[in-house]
């Protein structure tokens, strides 16, 4: 299959979860033998129009990420490239629009990848990208929420999850057994503090904890720690590697999650499947407890005295160190959903 990805930055420009999706997903296409090229703003030096990574060719529209003449020249591009589906990132907006009457010239089915990142500066596009074109993929339920606001209709959306390396996850050794373990960048939207109420409220029992993560609060942390008399049972295990942080979670039993924001909680899929018991704090603008909606070895909670409760309760549960009721999230059956709506587009469109 031929894929045509329109994303005007990629993570050469700006490193964020919506543009490190979509050439994920472009980069495991090109492993399975498809045709994918990127159409962006050159990031790489020299005058080449392409250039080839991973399998991917990467098409220079403009020099810089320039808005303007982006949007100009991806119809024509796409109608001289003549992708069987084009696949567009929606930030900017404006690309989609774009995206979409490049599909037209090019006889394809637009896709619209939609994060949930975006940022919602001019409503007026955005509701053109959410209405536009064949189909818009969101990576959960809470942000397909956003885009039907937006007047995308139930059809048109469908939701893809994020991914995880189920035989990763397999072949991992456990590291030292701890009881409670969070992951999250430190940062504005990490709202550990509730973890650490919540263990507080513990204090008279026995338990350990560990908190992954580096950023701009972590001192904050660490003090709110030693100021709960905490901290001789909590350890900061900084920034690890993805093998690091596998082995933290097959080591613990549980996983906390309470990040006031999450388009989709990478961190906690992948220590659900390490066999870790999963306790969500509710966040309006969270979508974490999707993932344990029907999810028996888990809680949902709303304060920090209920998240203290729920580590006590998670105790009924043995300890685990995989569990294979995830593996439908794993990064082939996640491409399949992709090929399944990419053949279903064309099927629509007669083009098969």
């Amino acid at each position: 299959m031929r894929v045509a990805f329109v994303s005007m930055e990629t993570t050469h420009y700006r490193d964020t979860p919506g543009t490190r999706r979509v050439e994920r997903v472009a980069r495991r296409l090109a492993d399975r033998g498809h045709d994918v090229t990127i159409f962006c703003a050159q990031w790489w030096d020299g005058y080449a129009e392409t250039i080839t990574r991973d399998h991917v060719d990467y098409r220079a529209v403009t020099v810089s990420p320039t808005v303007p003449s982006f949007v100009v020249r991806i119809p024509p591009l796409l109608a001289l490239h003549r992708p069987d589906v084009v696949h567009a990132r929606t930030d900017p907006p404006a690309g989609v629009v774009a995206a979409d009457l490049g599909g037209t010239l090019a006889r394809a089915p637009v896709v619209a990848e939609w994060y949930g990142d975006e940022s919602i500066a001019d409503a007026r596009f955005y509701e053109r990208a959410a209405t536009g074109p064949d189909a818009v993929v969101t990576p959960s339920e809470m942000v397909r929420t956003e885009v039907r606001e937006l007047g995308a209709s139930d059809e048109a959306t469908h939701v893809v999850p994020e991914s995880i390396d189920m035989s990763l996850v397999r072949s991992v050794e456990p590291a030292e057994d701890v009881d409670v373990v969070y992951a999250h960048e430190l940062d504005e939207t990490a709202n550990a503090g509730s973890l650490l109420l919540g263990l507080a409220e513990l204090r008279d029992r026995d338990w350990s904890a560990t908190i992954i993560g580096d950023g701009p609060r972590r001192e904050e942390y660490e003090q709110q720690a030693a100021d709960l008399r905490i901290d001789d049972r909590l350890s900061f295990a900084g920034e690890c590697d993805r093998e690091r942080k596998l082995a933290l979670y097959k080591g613990a039993h549980t996983f906390v999650q309470t990040a006031s924001r999450a388009q989709f909680a990478t961190e906690f899929l992948w220590a659900l499947a390490c066999g870790c018991v999963g306790i969500v704090e509710y966040q309006a603008e969270s979508s974490a407890h999707e993932l344990v909606r029907e999810h028996e070895r888990s809680f949902r909670v709303t304060d920090p005295e209920s998240l203290a409760d729920a580590i006590v309760d998670a105790g009924e549960f043995d300890r685990m160190a995989v569990d294979e009721d995830w593996a439908d999230y794993d990064h082939d059956a996640v491409l399949e959903r992709y090929l399944d709506l990419y053949r279903d587009l064309q099927s629509e469109h007669g083009l098969f």
